[in-house]
């Protein structure tokens, strides 16, 4: 007689059972890989957001510190061409300047001629700040005065500046703001009034510092929020001032 010979072997429930086990453990470390992938994510944009925001509060605050006093000719009006004034905007909404600071090139660029404006958000929501860059010469500054008007307050004459248009152009410095206005650290125009923060400073002379106040339209405790800047100024040498080493 022969011995039948005993084989070991799986069975086929045996089999569908590991390879449904091997498929729920392949699934599950896909979805904790998924999830890891989600976070880090959402962690990298918050980082970036963070960073642009970080940026834009460096870039704001370079920009007024760098203001410079310039004084070109009035050549937005033909007439008052011989005409030369203190080329400083300073409104609630608005402000015009030139600073030594550039987005393009940091503080190694070309002066530029700052545009800033409150606008409305997208959508209606809120307000955002932004600014036009546009270089720097005698005439292109001098095309901004529309002439001249009697400050009723001060009684003498200040310039009239053209209105500050938002383009394509315009650089988005903050967003998303609930208010956003400026004030400026100067005198009234009076020798008896003291320095104080004003709304206002358009022909009252050069300001001490510039204040730009806003506050998000949300609070959100994971993520940087645009804060008030106050930038005091030095100012920087005069374009119309030759200068050499001696």
């Amino acid at each position: 007689m022969t011995r039948a010979r005993s084989r070991a072997g799986v069975t086929l429930i045996e089999m569908l059972i590991a390879v449904t086990l091997l498929s729920l453990l392949t699934l599950g470390m896909l979805m904790a890989m998924r999830v890891g992938l989600m976070a880090y994510s959402r962690t990298g944009d918050k980082l970036m957001e963070n960073r642009r925001v970080a940026g834009a509060q460096r870039v704001l605050e370079s920009e007024l510190m760098g203001l410079m006093p310039v004084t070109p000719p009035c050549t937005g009006v033909p007439e008052l061409a011989g005409l030369h004034f203190n080329f400083l905007q300073a409104e609630p909404q608005s402000m015009r300047m030139v600073s030594a600071f550039s987005l393009q090139e940091g503080w190694r660029g070309h002066p530029q001629i700052l545009e800033f404006l409150v606008i409305p958000g997208k959508e209606g929501r809120g307000v955002r700040l932004v600014v036009n860059e546009i270089p720097y010469t005698p005439t292109t500054a001098g095309k901004a005065c529309q002439g001249t008007a009697q400050d009723p307050q001060l009684g003498v004459t200040v310039p009239v500046f053209a209105p500050i248009q938002a383009g394509p152009t315009s650089f988005i410095l903050a967003d998303k703001l609930d208010f956003c206005r400026f004030s400026y650290n100067t005198g009234s125009g009076r020798e008896t009034d003291p320095i104080a923060w004003r709304s206002a400073a358009t022909g009252r002379g050069w300001p001490h510092g510039i204040r730009i106040e806003m506050a998000p339209i949300e609070l959100d405790p994971s993520r940087l929020q645009p804060i008030t800047v106050t930038a005091p100024l030095f100012l920087h040498r005069s374009l119309e001032v030759p200068y050499e080493d001696k």
